[in-house]
């Protein structure tokens, strides 16, 4: 392969614009934010808790906070409606494994 078959960095570096970027954002939100829909409906559907970790809950939904905080501070409405989504998901994983062990 010639050398002027093959992309250089810099035409690779010059297509991640903000526009493409804040699309990967969007994207990696969606993903990390709707990973829990599935683990919250199992978990409500059979309220089995026993292989959850409360202590990892609560980390995690503290974590969730914070980082809802953050955005809330810098006043990105993406991080703010996927850490508030995923604060739904998360929470409710915590209150059935308080409630059912």
């Amino acid at each position: 392969m010639e050398t002027q078959d093959r992309p250089s960095i810099l035409t690779i570096a010059s297509l991640i614009t903000p526009d493409v970027m804040e699309m990967v954002g969007l994207v990696a939100a969606a993903l990390t934010t709707f990973c829990w829909l599935p683990q919250a409906v199992k978990t409500i559907r059979s309220r089995d808790t026993r292989s959850i970790s409360l202590v990892m809950q609560i980390l995690l939904n503290l974590g969730i906070l914070c980082w809802l905080a953050y955005g809330l501070y810098l006043g990105n409405g993406p991080l703010i409606l996927a850490n508030a989504v995923t604060f739904l998901f998360v929470a409710t994983i915590l209150v059935m494994k308080i409630r059912h062990g």
